[in-house]
């Protein structure tokens, strides 16, 4: 049984339904557990593709006591009355409540599979130690947490949270070659964008959240523009900070050089009209979406933090800036917006190094934990 908080139109739940999927094909018969507050395509599309979904109402994300209470005795009696034989948490709510009621429930094997982390970034420093306070007396009901990337393991046990024998490493898996092939060529993408053809278009992908570092674009985007006149930023995403991104550009004079798609299920088709994909987070687990720039063959720039530093290799597929850093953003931006030659080479290098994150890839390491869980525990099937 697979627990998440909710499934939403992002990198973490993407993950968790293609990994469902790869372990079906391979024998092991999952349910994925959820909570009210997903999106009903996303789920929809689910169970299109194969993922027995059960809902439980108490599952929710913010911090909620009585819920959450609920959650962990709704969690409880399903598994004693299922008895999964691996239990395997995805996200950090879920991965607290989901591991509680399996711990108590008496599940041979438990998972858990942060798709990233909250250590900063999110909170304030008092509501930050508490979640790590919990993470660490979770990964003692924990058989195997599942990281990212090796830079999230090592964020994870600096701050107290597991033993190093605990963890292993399983990229988001992005099926790279369909997305290839599944991706219109670069003029078409820019035509139905209503972008000139001469343009240069840096792209970010996600959503409009303080976390995701837009903002930053946005202030790149003044002093890119007027050093490589022809710039076009391109939002493809939807988000609570939207508003706040279009007035901003207005008032630095470059609204008609910002463009946000809003909320979209061909993100491909959009980001395929893009020169640059900028990543200018303030936290990330991995950037799944700088795999999927990378497939394409465009340059990535992304930011010091979380996972991105373990995808991006500096000067041969991308480009690497300080956290917070407009214009540190702004000046790699620009390098590659005057420098063609430069464009070409790191995007001629992406494409190689996005297959490191296949989704063949990420499906056999998956593989090997189970297998080995199954072996190390004497579990039939």
């Amino acid at each position: 049984m697979h627990v998440i908080t909710r499934l939403t139109m992002g990198g973490s739940s993407e993950n968790t339904v293609s990994q469902i999927e790869a372990l079906e094909r391979v024998g092991y018969a999952s349910t994925l557990v959820l909570g009210p507050e997903s999106e009903a395509p996303i789920v929809e599309g689910a169970r299109r593709r194969g993922c027995r979904v059960l809902e439980i109402e108490g599952l929710v994300r913010e911090i909620s006591p009585a819920r959450d209470f609920a959650a962990v005795v709704q969690l409880w009696r399903l598994f004693r009355r299922a008895r999964p034989a691996i239990v395997h948490t995805h996200t950090s709510k879920a991965g607290f409540v989901g591991r509680l009621a399996a711990w108590l429930a008496g599940v041979p094997v438990v998972i858990h599979q942060p798709h990233g982390h909250i250590f900063y970034g999110y909170w304030s420093r008092p509501r930050t130690a508490m979640f790590v306070g919990l993470e660490r007396i979770a990964a003692h009901w924990t058989d195997t947490i599942v990281t990212l990337t090796p830079h999230e393991v090592e964020e994870h046990l600096e701050r107290g949270i597991g033993r190093p024998a605990q963890f292993a490493v399983v990229p988001s898996g992005v099926p790279t070659q369909a997305l290839r092939a599944a991706a219109p060529p670069r003029a078409e993408a820019r035509a139905r964008l209503g972008l000139p053809p001469e343009a240069y278009v840096v792209a970010g992908v996600g959503r409009l959240v303080p976390i995701k570092g837009f903002d930053l674009l946005v202030e790149a985007l003044a002093e890119v523009a007027a050093r490589v006149p022809n710039t076009h930023v391109l939002l493809i995403g939807e988000g609570a900070e939207r508003e706040a991104l279009e007035a901003r550009a207005a008032e630095l004079g470059v609204a008609e050089r910002l463009h946000i798609t809003g909320s979209v299920t061909d993100v491909i088709g959009r980001l395929a009209g893009a020169d640059v994909l900028a990543a200018p987070s303030r936290n990330e687990g991995m950037g799944r979406v700088l795999v999927e720039a990378m497939a394409l063959g465009l340059p990535v720039v992304g930011t010091r933090v979380g996972g991105i530093a373990d995808v991006i290799l500096d000067n041969e597929c991308g480009l690497l800036v300080p956290s917070d850093d407009a214009s540190a953003l702004a000046n790699a931006l620009v390098d590659l917006g005057r420098d063609p030659a430069l464009r070409a080479k790191l995007g001629a290098g992406a494409r190689p190094r996005a297959e490191a994150f296949s989704t063949a890839v990420a499906a056999a390491a998956m593989r090997a934990i189970y297998d080995g869980l199954v072996r190390s525990r004497r579990l039939g099937g």
